[in-house]
């Protein structure tokens, strides 16, 4: 029996593994903010315009809009035409005009253990001072603003600062090498960066600012006037004379005052420029904007997490990505949530720093990824189960397609059957949630589940045409949304390129993952396209041999990779990261192979496992197969940039 967690019943064993449905208890659902899903889908798709309308209408505007949607020039689509607003008018000001204003908004902690807690009214206080620091650095309304620091409360102060005087940011995360960051500043000519001296990571200090200093000292970053360097670790640093100053010095000037308005913008003003990780080519800063991606992310975050005025939310990730930029920052503030935010690894000093600290907080909701949870199942039950996690109500995943090994051990483990797991499809270029289950919604392990409202997904062949049930296809999106990025920065053609001209005929966007939808309707997203093998004719996703190989209960990660073999054209090689205490051997390299084999037929068996103490990943936690690849096949591995220390 599998149990489930509707009325506390068990659910049946179903006969296959796609069949199993986790369905929410009674409680959940009646407490759910959303209560309908298939009437109320129709007609946000039908009605996709009056659907978006009435959904902004839940935020302030200094004034609204002539046109909810223009259409005239695909794929730059506009949304919100002619209002005026800004993200922080909706994110800070207008909670201060409510109780919301005494409301804890972030809660955070130091990886060393020290702690501060802002209010709304606080954190406006703080925002507001770092505005007035970055205008005195000469910036104004248009330019971009490059951040580079730890998880600290001051990283948040930076983003909401370049927002509030109509700058925008582009966050680097900090552990990126000093030629990613030059590359990132040269592409936004940045004339200010914001870093730290440092930050806390496993015990160590990361260096910060010498590695922004190398990143300057390149002739490509001359643009930079100025770089405000905040005092975290105490450590000494080199400062340049006349570029680099003190924070804390800064504020002391008494021109920075505490009193900043917020600049009145256009709707499609751009917020923000985020560079994709660049596993696959040369990094690209998508250029979000202000109207539609506050309406958006604040829609998903609040109808998928079930967000309510007393929820703790807790996401796991870095505001340096895009998870942290909408579901760390932007959302949870326009929604009035209380945020924890961490600096440091979450299994450091001990394996139980993230439960303890749930415990501690009585954390109501937990957002992390397949990476994390398989490093958490590592550890074993043990460190979990001396913590007691009754605070939790509702779990999330993020980042890439989980495999139903972790889905259960999250499930079970961490939520004790009692929280449903959003499992949610988006991606940088999306701006928030796409696909994702809401609370309300039967659970399969390993699918996303649904599209959410107002976001026509489907699965399709390579010429656009429907195909059938579990079959292999490309994921598309077939209108536009609210939260979809603009472009690329300075690179409208390579924008089309990548994204909309595969399907440029039926005005499409193309995903770059392969997915199959099943018969109840459910997404299931197998690999971005570059990572599907192709084996003796058949086309076997990376993302479905490497759960087959977790699952076997001493693995707790793994990787694959086609190598080319003269009879099969590809041969799969696998990498296998060990469960604790779990010793290498022959004899346990062939169990593994054979349990793929049983687990997906000899045509996904691979013909090799090798036990390796870590993966190579970006620090969003992505698997570079590409650089496995090149080190199996003694080949250059390429950028490097982007791969975690």
């Amino acid at each position: 029996m599998i149990r489930g967690f509707e009325m506390g019943e068990d659910i049946k064993e179903l006969p296959s593994e796609q069949s199993k449905i986790y369905y929410p208890s009674e409680d959940v659902v009646n407490n759910a903010n959303v209560k309908e899903y298939e009437k109320m889908y129709e007609y946000s798709i039908n009605n996709l315009e009056d659907f978006w309308e009435k959904d902004a209408d839940r935020l302030d505007w200094f004034e609204k809009w002539d046109n909810v949607l223009d259409k005239s020039n695909p794929p730059f689509f506009k949304w919100f035409v002619g209002a005026k607003t800004n993200i922080i008018h909706n994110a800070i000001d207008r909670h201060l005009k409510t109780t919301n204003r005494n409301k804890i908004a972030f809660i955070w902690e130091g990886e060393p253990g020290d702690k501060k807690v802002f209010s709304y009214h606080e954190l406006n206080y703080e925002v507001t001072r770092m505005a007035n620091a970055i205008k005195s650095m000469n910036i104004k309304k248009g330019d971009i603003v490059t951040i580079y620091m730890p998880q600290i409360p001051e990283l948040v102060f930076a983003m909401l600062a370049c927002a509030k005087i109509g700058a925008a940011h582009s966050v680097v995360y900090a552990g990126f090498s000093h030629n990613a960051l030059s590359d990132r500043i040269e592409d936004a000519k940045s004339k200010l960066v914001i870093t730290a001296d440092g930050g806390w990571r496993r015990g160590k200090i990361v260096d910060l600012k010498s590695i922004v200093n190398d990143a300057l000292d390149q002739p490509a970053t001359k643009v930079v006037e100025n770089c405000i360097v905040v005092k975290r670790t105490g450590q000494n640093v080199v400062m340049k004379e006349g570029r680099d100053i003190w924070y804390h010095e800064l504020l002391q000037d008494k021109s920075i005052e505490t009193k900043c308005e917020t600049e009145r913008l256009d709707s499609e003003d751009m917020l923000f420029i985020l560079y994709t990780s660049g596993t696959t080519g040369k990094p690209k800063g998508v250029k979000h904007t202000h109207g539609g991606y506050q309406v958006y992310t604040s829609h998903v975050h609040r109808n998928v997490f079930d967000i309510k005025s007393e929820d703790r939310y807790w996401c796991l990730a870095d505001p340096g990505w895009i998870t942290g930029h909408s579901f760390i920052v932007y959302a949870p503030l326009i929604n009035g949530t209380t945020t924890m935010l961490y600096e440091g690894a979450p299994t450091y000093p001990n394996p139980n720093r993230v439960w303890e600290m749930i415990e501690r907080y009585s954390v109501n909701i937990l957002y992390t990824s397949p990476t994390a949870i398989r490093g958490f199942m590592r550890f074993g039950d043990d460190w979990v189960n001396k913590h007691d996690l009754s605070s939790l109500r509702l779990l999330g995943s993020v980042g890439e397609p989980i495999n139903p090994e972790a889905w259960k051990w999250y499930f079970e483990i961490i939520g004790k059957t009692r929280c449903p797991i959003m499992d949610t499809w988006w991606q940088t270029e999306t701006g928030g949630f796409m696909i994702s289950p809401y609370p309300i919604t039967g659970l399969k392990p390993g699918s996303a589940t649904k599209p959410l409202f107002g976001i026509d997904a489907d699965v399709v062949d390579e010429n656009g045409e429907e195909i059938k049930s579990n079959e292999e296809g490309l994921l598309v999106i077939k209108k536009p949304w609210p939260g979809m990025a603009r472009t690329i920065l300075g690179n409208d053609e390579r924008y089309k390129e990548v994204y909309w001209s595969k399907f440029e005929k039926q005005g499409w966007y193309l995903a770059g993952d392969s997915a199959r939808k099943d018969e109840d309707g459910y997404i299931w997203v197998i690999a971005r396209i570059d990572d599907v093998l192709k084996v003796s004719g058949y086309r076997l996703g990376t993302a479905e041999i490497e759960s087959a190989i977790v699952s076997h209960p001493a693995v707790a990660e793994a990787a694959v990779i086609g190598l080319p073999d003269e009879l099969r054209g590809n041969a799969i090689h696998g990498f296998a990261i060990l469960m604790d205490g779990i010793e290498e051997s022959e004899d346990l390299q062939k169990e593994i192979i054979l349990h793929v084999r049983e687990e997906m037929g000899p045509i996904a068996m691979p013909k090799v496992v090798k036990f390796v103490e870590n993966l190579p990943k970006t620090r969003s936690g992505k698997i570079m197969r590409r650089v496995l690849k090149a080190q199996e096949m003694g080949e250059d591995p390429g950028d490097l940039s982007t791969i975690e220390s």
